[in-house]
């Protein structure tokens, strides 16, 4: 699997975008919400989408998850169905971006086909890749979607991967490949056999596993164009760096990654300080480490009081989608007001992707 770095290099030139963004249409679905509206409010609300499962650990006793409740979802494609070797993770992940990638074009109608930048799972320790270049062609026969898979991409980099999506967006939008493009990300971690490797290391929360977290699922589009200076909310290129002392790695862990990526995220905002950060915390004491050093190194960016929203305590861990849905409830604070702005949405992989982007 290339890196990171050079899929983004791959997806669209060697540049670094520079310029922001509007967001035009967005929709998701999580296991608080059948769509962005519903998971807002029921973030708001404090509303808890962990349930008690079926899937026991190796102390028997029930796995805590937060899944999209099985109704929500559409039936396979009957194409879709018949192909061979699709697994049962990758046939969930295709009804999960069904219904908010129809939604989102019902808003934005496009006559022409436009490219889709994907953020997908990431490949851990000893388990076969779980997405590859084929599923955007599923995705489009699942969906119907007009994506032009020519210029369309996919980044399979775990929680991180939404802002590798975003910037490869910018990049095709500003050397003019196309005007608009849509930037997705789907995840689920409704797999038996990747519950049974979490569990094994202790991180799937349940009696008596106190340091986990809640596995969860779903699915966020969003069509993002050039922001003009009619734009009332502007989405920034993002800040994307690596951490060399992952959690699968024998490196030191210092938090430098995430610290590299704030910083590269904070400075189009040219001074203007962050009153509202939108966290990727699981509900793992991990991450605290990283966000610590980021916030210290970036204390000039970062207002006094700031306000801190941790939205995976609500629809718990949901992978590859947890950054785009970040930025979804990042866009619709500032839209409605409930947020203070400018607004940060951050979030870090398993491996070495660490991923930040500024909403204003």
């Amino acid at each position: 699997m290339i890196s990171p770095e050079e899929s983004s290099q791959q997806a669209s030139g060697f540049s670094k975008p520079t310029k922001p963004v509007e967001v035009v249409a967005m929709d998701m679905i999580t296991a608080i919400g059948g769509n962005a509206v519903q998971t807002a409010a029921a973030v708001r609300a404090g509303i808890n989408g962990y349930q008690a499962s079926s899937v026991y650990n190796k102390q028997f006793n029930p796995m805590t998850l937060a899944l999209v409740p099985d109704e929500a979802l559409p039936p396979l494609d009957d194409e879709v169905a018949k192909l061979p070797g699709l697994r049962s993770r990758q046939k969930r992940m295709l009804q999960l971006a069904t219904h908010p990638l129809q939604h989102l074009l019902e808003m934005y109608p496009s006559q022409s086909p436009v490219p889709l930048m994907l953020a997908g799972p990431e490949k851990l320790p000893g388990r076969h890749s779980v997405v590859s270049d084929q599923f955007l062609a599923q995705l489009k026969q699942q969906t119907g979607a007009p994506i032009d898979l020519k210029n369309s991409y996919l980044f399979p980099y775990g929680r991180a991967a939404g802002f590798h999506a975003i910037e490869a967006a910018i990049q095709l939008i500003e050397q003019g490949v196309s005007q608009a493009v849509i930037v997705g990300a789907v995840d689920s971690y409704l797999d038996l056999f990747l519950l049974n490797t979490l569990d094994n290391e202790d991180r799937v929360l349940a009696d008596g596993v106190m340091n986990g977290f809640a596995p969860g699922e779903g699915a966020a589009f969003m069509v993002v164009q050039a922001a003009t200076n009619e734009s009332k909310i502007k989405l920034y290129p993002p800040g994307i760096a690596e951490e060399v002392g992952h959690r699968y790695s024998s490196e030191v862990y210092k938090g430098d990654g995430l610290a590299e990526a704030v910083t590269e995220a904070l400075s189009p905002l040219a001074g203007k300080q962050v009153k509202t950060v939108l966290a990727g915390f699981n509900g793992e004491h991990f991450n605290t480490k990283e966000w610590g050093v980021s916030s210290i190194r970036n204390s000039q960016g970062l207002a006094s009081e700031l306000g801190m929203i941790h939205p995976a305590d609500s629809l718990g861990d949901a992978g590859a989608a947890l950054g785009l849905i970040l930025v979804q409830l990042g866009i619709m604070g500032l839209e409605k007001g409930y947020y203070k702005g400018p607004v940060m949405a951050w979030s870090s992989s398993e491996f070495s992707p660490r991923g930040a982007v500024c909403i204003a």
